[in-house]
């Protein structure tokens, strides 16, 4: 057979389902071979878009999501999306094309070194020289993306090696199981947080990517230890659980940093440095106990006590039957109360623009517990990483490794692709959505309705925020928008402009029910992200 199609072969052995990206000169054959493939080709309107929404199918479903580009520009545009999904720890395999072999010691069209320019932001990667190294090289990436810490991996396939023959199958695909720490060790953790009076679990991403959410649960209704989550942990513990304290990751003391202040004991689950530096919500260098499934990175505001390493799920389950619950009084009551007054306090706002805390009060009424929101990066991430109620895992989709605008379109799509049964929401800043608008004509092909909403406020908002912050004045943050309606209407999406606070929960209900993608423009007051850094900065804890 030819290259390309062992290629495939291998990639219909890993589970593949879908690859996005684009068609290029070098990547044909591939293509040619996907023809009578039962892995889908969506073919997107830009290689970034493509990436990102490798990048959500690894997060959603802990396989590997497949990106594919050509070479040159078409590889070089996939970085956004790949670097995003190496921070964030979403398995993704990004594949690009290459001149042939014959042209490399030499200067050529669109000739880089792709392969050493994408080092920087994968886990492991390689061009394909030699045919018959095709099944162990797919094979190597695959287990590279999806072993923790998971991220993305590189193949490169030069165009004459995809088009000649070879004899070859693909390799088995054999499981790992994480193994769990020696009993010793959870015995010592639980022994340590027997002792602490006022302990507090740091919830991170890896119990989400672990699928550790359940065990977690059990655990803290043993323990009765109050959970706080990082912006990609949201839905871990419910936010209707006593014990949830909601969101840690602002760069600012919140309501959150009240139960840090008067914790003697931190519990880091699966907690991740890229999210939010130890710095921020250790400066008293505070014991710590690491749980995780690989040993902590070196930080002098985060030295542990005890690392328990391996299986999240199996070493939680072995230390919470060492562990007696531990009575913090009114403490998560008080904090948790002090959260959820901030979204309810504007239940019935009837101001215009609207402010951040009404729209995701809104959004909140529409969303299911099981649907989908997507957050782009910008001011309004804060606010849902702050405030919006998460259920369960991986519901509330925010990039917080990388943290790359552009994000939330492209990986909305993907989400419906995988959970057609449930509603999608991409949330977006109007900058965040103007760099990738364009894969609108892409979920209107593929015929998959979700939400687009946009806060509308002219800015890049979050810059803006900062700038006021660090200087009391902005500068260069301004722009011009499109009419957000028109354009969605000229793709064949459906668009509604909100005019008022109370049109808010209609529209979305009717946009949802459009059956057709759909654009919601809601103009945002964002003098309340100032009002927010008054407040904390006011802020006295009583707890």
């Amino acid at each position: 057979m030819k290259s390309s199609e062992l290629f495939v072969k291998c990639l219909e052995n890993e589970g593949v389902r879908y690859i996005f990206g684009l068609p290029g000169e070098e990547n044909m054959d591939i293509l040619d071979a996907l023809f009578d493939s039962p892995i889908e080709f969506v073919c997107t309107r830009q290689e970034q878009g493509a990436a990102f929404m490798a990048d959500v199918y690894g997060r959603l479903t802990g396989k590997a999501g497949v990106c594919l580009a050509t070479l040159g520009p078409g590889a070089t545009n996939l970085i956004t999306g790949v670097a995003d999904a190496f921070l964030d720890r979403s398995p993704l395999v990004a594949i690009t094309g290459q001149t042939g072999r014959e042209l490399m010691h030499k200067e050529s069209h669109q000739n880089i070194d792709i392969v050493q320019t994408f080092k920087q932001f994968t886990k492991w990667n390689a061009r394909v020289g030699i045919s018959r190294t095709i099944p162990e090289v797919v094979r190597k990436a695959f287990k590279v993306a999806e072993t923790e810490k998971p991220g993305s991996c590189h193949i490169e396939i030069p165009e004459d090696v995809a088009s000649e023959d070879v004899e070859g199958a693909p390799l088995p695909v054999t499981g790992f199981k994480m193994p769990h720490t020696d009993d010793m060790v959870c015995r010592k953790a639980a022994e340590i947080i027997q002792q602490a009076r006022r302990p507090i679990l740091l919830a991170g991403n890896g119990v989400v990517r672990g699928r550790a959410a359940d065990a977690l649960r059990k655990f803290v209704e043993k323990t009765r230890i109050p959970v706080a989550n990082t912006f990609m942990s949201k839905g871990v513990l419910p936010s209707t659980s006593e014990l949830s304290l909601s969101t840690i990751g602002i760069q600012s003391r919140d309501f959150i940093s009240c139960g840090f202040d008067r914790a003697d004991l931190i519990i880091s689950v699966g907690y991740d440095f890229v999210e939010y530096a130890p710095s921020f919500w250790n400066k008293g260098k505070k014991p710590v106990i690491h749980v995780d499934f690989t040993p902590s990175e070196i930080d002098e505001y985060y030295i542990p006590q005890v690392e328990v390493i391996g299986d999240i799920a199996a070493n939680l389950a072995n230390m919470m039957n060492e562990i007696e619950p531990i009575d913090q009084d009114d403490f998560p009551r008080l904090l948790k109360t002090m959260v959820e007054d901030e979204l309810k306090e504007y239940a019935h706002d009837t101001s215009f623009p609207l402010k951040p805390q009404k729209i995701l009060y809104d959004v909140r009424q529409v969303m299911g517990r099981e649907d989908i929101l997507i957050s782009d990066v910008g001011a309004h991430k804060m606010w849902i990483a702050r405030i919006y109620p998460a259920e369960e895992p991986n519901t509330t989709l925010i990039s917080n490794g990388f943290a790359a605008m552009g994000f939330a379109l492209p990986g909305a799509i993907c989400a419906k692709l995988i959970h057609p049964e449930r509603k999608v929401l991409a949330v977006c800043g109007d900058g965040g959505f103007m760099m990738n608008c364009h894969e609108l004509e892409t979920a209107v092909r593929m015929k998959l309705p979700f939400v687009i909403l946009i806060f509308n406020d002219g800015k890049y908002g979050l810059i803006e925020w900062k700038q006021i912050n660090r200087f009391g004045r902005t500068y260069g943050v301004s722009f011009g928008n499109p009419d957000f309606v028109q354009l969605a209407r000229s793709f064949g999406a459906a668009g509604y402009r909100v005019q008022t606070a109370q049109e808010l929960k209609p529209v979305l209900d009717e946009a949802f029910a459009a059956g057709v993608p759909a654009v919601v423009d809601v103009p945002v007051d964002y003098r309340e992200n100032i009002n927010l850094t008054e407040k904390l900065g006011r802020l006295i804890c009583y707890i």
